[in-house]
């Protein structure tokens, strides 16, 4: 518990991860405030070196990937074959780089202050199953669905059905958080199948 109303107010309004993450748990953000920071040539360059890769990434690949992506979706019904497949290969690696891109761009941006932010994605295209690209994939707001949704839902400690109902719920929970819209919850439920399905 942070009873200093300032330093609480600091870790609330902490300008890297404000707006989209990565979500910084008081444990980990707020003793940092009470550290004293001295210019670290090393830690300065590597944070501005993660935020020109965060601009890149949503600059140049994000926002070019969208011009096609944008024009093809806007036209799906004029539009068959390789281009729709191609817009979708290439949304997948626009949402990529827009939503990592900016985790950079703000854990790089904490770097140069001297704070350490967790890091949100690990190649999560990588991944080899369901399981393990959700704990590639936005890693902080996973476990933040894990520790304040799932583990009070009982999580897998329970019977098998409440167990497929914890983890669809959270599915679907994450799906709305990204966008309060059916498309979103459609989504979030669909990952939730796939979990299930990967359980089986």
């Amino acid at each position: 518990v942070e009873k200093h109303l300032g330093v609480y107010a600091v870790y609330d309004m902490f300008f890297p991860q404000l707006l989209a993450g990565p979500i910084e748990r008081p444990y980990n953000l707020i003793p940092q405030f009470f550290k004293k920071y001295d210019f670290d040539y090393e830690r300065v360059t590597n944070g501005l070196k993660l935020m020109a890769w965060g601009f890149f990434k949503k600059l140049v690949v994000a926002d070019r990937l969208a011009i096609f992506v944008n024009y093809v979706y806007g036209d799906v019904h004029d539009l068959t074959g390789a281009p729709l497949v191609l817009a979708t290969y290439f949304f997948a690696f626009q949402i990529y780089c827009d939503f990592s891109g900016y985790s950079d761009i703000a854990i790089g941006s904490a770097k140069v202050l001297g704070f350490n932010l967790m890091e949100n994605f690990k190649q999560p295209y990588l991944a080899r199953s369901i399981r393990e690209f959700w704990q590639r994939w936005h890693i902080s707001l996973t476990s933040w669905f894990r520790d304040y949704l799932y583990i009070p839902l009982g999580g897998n400690r329970v019977n098998s059905i409440r167990f497929y109902f914890n983890v669809i719920i959270v599915f679907l929970v994450s799906g709305l958080w990204h966008g309060a819209n059916w498309t979103f919850a459609v989504c979030g439920g669909r990952h939730g199948f796939y979990f299930l399905m990967e359980v089986w």
